[in-house]
């Protein structure tokens, strides 16, 4: 019997696109003789549309930008977006979502409450995952070594600018790097390198969040790896990111192409040992479920420093999570049908919890 499949994505974030992107790849890569896919979209005002089922793959993003004529109203949203046009229940949802509004466990809680398997990560995960303080908070706690780093918030800098940009000179020094918290991408990201660059990047990074993390930067090379399970994950082979420009910037990543991927990474066995035992540490301090990449820098002396760990890694042509994936011996539709199964595995799990009344 085939899976019933929701595809949520689109979203009212600076990452629309990019979510847009991802639901094409992977609607590409899907078995119709597997799955029923069934698109629910979400336009940059957070309107709520569902598409028809598609009974092939669709060549454009176009396509899958359906229009405000089969808008759903909140008071029929969820029971008409998550049944098939048979009103069956959809088996699984698979939340393609990236940035606010959807990888922050917005989404997540709201297929909690109405008790659908999803993919990926649940509602603590995934907000803390996109909150790039609290994750960081959360690796310092778990022994987790990491750049240096402090933050603001919009409120207080625009009280004291000045001595914001005096704690970070004083605690962080240049080049220091200023992004927005709770984005991802390389969305609203600056490398700073004097105070005019500074003021600047705080500037940007606020256009974009209320909240902004700076932090030390690092002469080492970018190193990543893709996690994949649920209690007990695997790690794929790492692969490391060698930036053409300054930095891995959003134009880099999904525009220009001014980035080479090299995988497998360049690195010892006891270097690779050591940044898979980090991203499963990771991965567990955060009670992650499903997948997620983790970032490393990698220094000259081969101490690693875990950046980041993105709880819903992007599944572009250009994206890293997949290709890492496919050099460890998993291909993109087998990828797919993985993770699907960890989202039953983990609902199938939550089930049989009891609870007392």
């Amino acid at each position: 019997m085939k899976t019933k499949l929701g595809l949520l994505y689109g979203g009212k974030s600076a990452e629309h696109q990019v979510s847009l992107q991802t639901a094409l790849a992977v609607i590409r890569a899907l078995d119709l003789e597997k799955f029923d896919i069934h698109p629910i979209y979400i336009n940059t005002d957070g309107k709520w549309i569902k598409g028809p089922q598609l009974s092939e793959p669709v060549e454009n993003v176009k396509a899958l930008e359906f229009s405000e004529g089969n808008q759903l109203s909140p008071l029929s949203l969820a029971p008409a977006l998550f049944h098939s046009e048979k009103q069956e229940t959809l088996d699984v949802i698979f939340p393609l979502l990236h940035g606010p509004n959807g990888e922050d466990g917005t989404v997540q809680g709201l297929l909690e409450l109405l008790n659908l398997p999803y993919v990926g990560n649940g509602v603590l995960a995934s907000a803390a995952g996109m909150d790039k303080v609290m994750m960081k908070n959360v690796f310092a706690q778990a022994g987790l070594t990491q750049v240096n780093f402090v933050a603001f918030i919009k409120s207080e800098w625009e009280k004291a600018k000045a001595e914001a940009y005096s704690k970070v000179e004083t605690e962080l020094g240049y080049p220091c790097f200023v992004k927005p918290a709770n984005l991802g991408s390389s969305v609203g990201i600056s490398k700073c390198t004097n105070r005019a660059e500074l003021e600047a990047a705080f500037a940007e990074a606020f256009q974009f969040d209320r909240k902004v993390i700076i932090e030390e930067g690092v002469v080492a090379r970018e190193i990543e790896v893709a996690v994949l399970g649920n209690d007990e994950p695997e790690c794929s082979v790492a692969g490391e990111i060698v930036p053409k420009k300054d930095f891995y910037d959003y134009k880099a990543k999904y525009e220009s192409g001014d980035t080479a991927l090299i995988i497998p990474a360049d690195i010892t066995d006891e270097e690779y040992t050591q940044i898979k035992e980090m991203a499963i540490k990771a991965f567990k301090s955060l009670d992650c479920s499903g997948l997620v990449r983790a970032d490393f820098f990698l220094t000259k002396d081969g101490k690693a420093l875990i950046n980041e760990v993105n709880t819903m890694p992007g599944f572009t042509p250009f994206s890293m999570f997949p290709l890492l994936w496919k050099h460890t011996g998993v291909e993109y539709p087998q990828l797919i049908e993985r993770l699907v199964s960890l989202a039953k595995e983990r609902h199938a799990e939550k089930q049989q919890i009891k609870f007392t009344f």
